[in-house]
């Protein structure tokens, strides 16, 4: 091992990873460290990510949404089918090959860039200097001419449901359920809290979400929200909003759990299994020696720039660790970012245009400004919306919830925000972030050919609408 690099990268999760490997490939002298162990106690890459978030997160979801339609969606088609059965331990081990795959993919692109893997916690001390314990106690100091530090971030505990990982879980336990609990009661109603109530309510459980905030997800656009919370409600997900937790009592094999409401009511409900998913905190213990140099501000995030560079000269923070959404794609952008900008590129990251996707099914997406927050800004504007319902793809696959919402200036007619509930929302609502990327128009978009009979029809049907122009639905009047 070498005692110095061009770069040294602390964390290869998605922000990690993708920087070590794009400086290599840009000609530096790479290292990065990670401190995840597998099962076995092997040191493995992927952070969080792909280790107990989105990869196997997803591959739930997909197994359950599978066996739900096997079990309760065919007969629509003409198929019948009798005694479907979930076999958790088989879907669980099905996720765990593809985290494995995936963990073990990395391991490869670094070979094949010249990355140099390290095991271990990795602290940054001052003057660039990178302190690692490796896994087996031994510790060694590295130079490094910059500093990358993507050490990802925790779920939040709160005081009011200690988390065991037996029957009050982390997101984390929650992947790891080896039976269908009937009575499962989820803190938090956010994107984590949605996810993993729909991979067990399709399995059987009885879901109750237990939502703090009046509004259902406050960040989306409210037409989308309201939309959704109608047809997550309708999927059986028994969402009570303005309900903060204060208290939980384990009473034997259940939790039993009390919350206020919004009218101050206080009431109790129990559950065979209790998820904490409130959000996640920036991962810096044992990151920063006192000396390094690099500040952390009031939210616990490490302060940067624009251009993710921190106060100390030649370190470097991206992913969950810095401000803005806990995104792996936002975090992967970044590291290519600051990589390119380490070896001497301009490059700078355009952070108004970050897709944000829950996974549910549908899917909810959305890219831009809300409506809310235009209409804040004081900007005139249109709106053009277009519902699956119409989508003669949609209804061929017997898949129409939800609908397509543009929202473009009314001056210009550039495109300011996308919003989708609906079949593929994640990737029907990435088409439009490529063409705001360019600057496009709501016209633009209009003008576009899109393939017949296809989803992504809507978002142009959407387009359309948006200056009175749509074929399949009625327009509405213009204001």
């Amino acid at each position: 091992m070498s005692d110095k690099y061009d770069v040294v990268v602390i964390g290869s999760g998605p922000a990690g990873y993708v920087a070590a490997i794009r400086a290599a490939q840009l000609g530096l002298q790479v290292a990065c460290i990670e401190k995840w162990k597998n099962n076995e106690g092997v040191g493995v890459n992927g952070g969080t990510c792909l280790n107990v978030g989105c990869i196997p997160s997803k591959a739930l979801l997909d197994s359950s949404y599978k066996y739900h339609e096997a079990a309760e969606g065919l007969a629509v088609h003409g198929i019948s089918t009798k005694g479907v059965e979930m076999d958790i331990a088989a879907m669980l081990g099905r996720k765990d090959k593809i985290v494995k795959q995936l963990t073990g993919g990395i391991a490869g692109l670094f070979k094949a860039n010249g990355v140099t893997a390290l095991y271990g916690m990795g602290k940054l001390l001052a003057g660039k200097k990178v302190e690692l314990t490796d896994n087996s106690g031994v510790v060694s100091v590295i130079e490094a001419e910059n500093v990358i530090l993507a050490s990802g971030s925790l779920p939040i505990a709160i005081p009011v449901a200690p988390v065991d990982n037996d029957l009050i879980l982390d997101s984390t336990g929650a992947l790891e359920l080896g039976e269908v609990p009937k009575r499962l009661g989820v803190i938090g109603a956010g994107v984590i809290g949605l996810e993993l109530g729909s991979v067990w309510g399709r399995l059987g459980s009885k879901v109750v979400l237990l939502e703090a905030l009046d509004d259902f997800l406050a960040i989306m656009d409210k037409a989308i929200a309201k939309e959704s919370k109608k047809i997550f409600t309708k999927q059986g997900l028994d969402i009570r909003l303005g309900a903060r937790v204060t208290g939980t009592q384990i009473k034997g094999r259940e939790v039993e759990v009390t919350y206020k409401t919004t009218a101050g009511e206080e009431l109790k409900e129990s559950f065979d299994k209790l998820i904490v998913c409130v959000g996640r905190r920036p991962f810096t213990q044992g990151l920063l020696a006192p000396d390094s140099g690099v500040d952390i501000d009031d939210r616990g995030s490490v302060y940067v720039n624009e251009f993710c560079a921190t106060n100390a000269p030649g370190v470097y923070a991206v992913g969950d660790l810095v401000r803005g959404p806990m995104l792996a794609h936002k975090g992967s952008e970044e590291g290519v970012m600051v990589a390119e900008r380490i070896a001497g590129h301009k490059a700078q990251m355009n952070y108004d245009i970050v897709p944000n996707v829950i996974y549910t099914h549908p899917e909810v997406a959305s890219v831009g400004q809300t409506e809310e927050q235009v209409k804040a800004a004081g900007e005139p504007y249109n709106v053009g919306t277009f519902p699956f319902a119409a989508s003669g793809r949609a209804l061929a696959a017997n898949d129409t919830d939800g609908m397509v919402k543009i929202i473009a200036h009314a001056d210009t007619d550039r495109i300011l925000g996308c919003h989708i509930v609906g079949p593929s929302a994640a990737d029907l609502t990435q088409q439009v972030a490529i063409a705001m990327e360019f600057g496009s128009s709501a016209e633009d978009l209009g003008m576009t050919v899109f393939g017949h009979p296809t989803l992504s029809e809507a978002v142009h049907e959407a387009a359309l609408a948006v200056n009175g122009a749509a074929i399949h639905i009625a327009n509405r009047k213009r204001r």
